[in-house]
């Protein structure tokens, strides 16, 4: 979001939970928000304010005051790395559009994410995909009662495009503006597959870029109790199917896992990450290492396609493929196993792990982690694979359910210059630290590192709840 403030540093002014001009809510008998600037009723403020806290119960009285049954429809427009996404969602949990543009064939080129064609691929389809995720709901901007989008964490050249591209269409229309969490967009779209999921839960996301073991005690309340140390799941996924010259056009996680069936998973003996470490933190460059010293020693060549392998060349490669992601995902069940320990200690009613994020579709990672939540008593839940994978989707969700909170910017200006200062947050930690899952193999670079969402919502709260007294 534009920070009209001098002084960047100050997260509070930066984050503006509640927008607080002088502004009445109306609802009209269509059963649309509508945003009327003119009335002033500063008494109805000053108690919407009092709600905005983390207690379940405020939650309830908040979605009465917003009118929970309201039919609030959100844009989710989803920038963060190389998909462009957009969709509709309204508060009845109804997928209105979604539309996602991939850039398979950039990662096939490039063997992976590169950041400045990333950003220029998003720049040449953000305006398509928006308009079709519109007009496959059937509805027009003046339909919309705000607009959400991706603010971080991500790659900042592709999160802009994103963040222009929603401050264009909610200052052209009017419309309040939600920033969103990426990650935390992963963990909230299980809330809207499985509306029976209450807060507390647990949590594993697993993407290309993070692998994240939190707490959920409720919306904009988390515990970290484990990240990546270094390389994600994803990026072990990734790098494996270069090497061993996949196609990448269908990414390296599913290539990977359809290679690996043909596989015997312990034909080589790769070591399990971070065995000696008691805590709850992941770690894969040192299995990308491992598997890169297999392929080398096999003498597999990845300029030679797959397909024009011989018969001995692929089981090999099948076998590294396999052994790899019996490994991957055993670090995986370890450190999850350890977390739901940890989280029932804090909470212990929570009842269900929800595994969202790309690594989310693989059907053996699913599998496995369902073992592991069985053997807890809990129920796992995931989200298709169409809402794993970035998707607007999740941003639309996640951006509605804080709206409801009464947690969004008022409108930008409507011809907003080109060389406005963007708030983007590409180092944005979800939760805080759990002071148990510290790890001193952990090298933190908090330069630049945005403080995380959890603690700005919490200072805001206090804030909102000392200037209501």
């Amino acid at each position: 979001m534009v920070s009209l403030l001098p002084n960047l540093s100050s997260p509070i002014s930066r984050l503006r939970l509640l927008w607080r001009p002088s502004i009445h809510l109306t609802f009209k008998a269509t059963s649309k928000l509508q945003l009327n600037y003119k009335a002033v009723k500063p008494q109805l403020f000053k108690s919407f304010s009092a709600y905005c806290s983390t207690s379940a119960s405020n939650v309830q009285t908040q979605n009465q005051i917003l009118g929970e049954n309201e039919n609030l429809v959100v844009l989710g427009i989803e920038t963060s790395c190389d998909d462009t996404a957009a969709a509709v969602v309204n508060s009845n949990g109804e997928i209105l559009s979604q539309v996602i543009s991939s850039q398979a064939e950039l990662l096939a080129r490039y063997g992976g994410v590169a950041p400045k064609m990333a950003e220029e691929a998003h720049a040449l389809v953000i305006d398509q995909v928006v308009q079709e995720a519109l007009d496959k709901a059937n509805l027009t901007e003046k339909d919309l009662t705000a607009v959400a989008v991706t603010i971080g964490p991500g790659l900042s050249l592709c999160l802009r495009i994103g963040v222009r591209k929603a401050r264009s269409v909610a200052g052209s229309h009017n419309l309040p503006l939600v920033g969103v969490h990426h990650m935390e967009a992963h963990t909230l779209v299980a809330r809207l597959v499985d509306r029976e999921l209450q807060f507390p839960f647990m949590a594993l996301l697993v993407s290309g870029g993070h692998n994240l073991l939190i707490l959920a005690r409720d919306l904009g309340d988390y515990i970290q109790l484990g990240t990546t140390i270094d390389d994600a799941i994803g990026e072990a996924y990734d790098k494996t199917a270069k090497w061993l010259g996949l196609d990448l056009r269908k990414s390296g996680g599913p290539a990977v896992e359809e290679l690996a069936q043909e596989g015997d998973a312990k034909s080589v003996k790769f070591k399990v990450p971070m065995k000696q470490h008691k805590d709850c933190n992941f770690s894969y460059a040192g299995l990308k290492t491992q598997v890169r010293l297999a392929i080398e020693a096999k003498r597999i060549n990845a300029e030679i396609s797959l397909a024009s392998a011989s018969d001995e060349e692929r089981q090999a490669r099948a076998d590294i493929a396999a052994s790899f992601q019996r490994v991957a995902v055993l670090h995986l069940e370890e450190k999850c196993e350890r977390a739901i320990e940890w989280g029932l200690n804090i909470e212990p009613s929570i009842n269900h792990l929800v595994v969202s994020g790309g690594v989310a579709s693989n059907k053996y990672v699913r599998a496995r982690l369902d073992e592991v939540v069985k053997r807890k008593g809990l129920k796992l839940v995931c989200p298709p694979p169409s809402l794993c994978t970035d998707n607007g989707v999740m941003v639309a969700w996640t951006g509605l359910e804080h709206f409801r909170l009464g947690r969004f910017d008022p409108p930008p200006p409507a011809n907003e210059p080109e060389n406005a200062v963007l708030d983007l947050r590409p180092r944005w930690p979800l939760g805080e630290e759990y002071a148990e899952g510290k790890s001193e193999a952990r090298s933190m670079r908090t330069a630049r590192m945005h403080p995380s969402l959890t603690s700005l919502i919490k200072a805001s709260i206090k804030q909102e709840s000392q200037s209501a007294i």
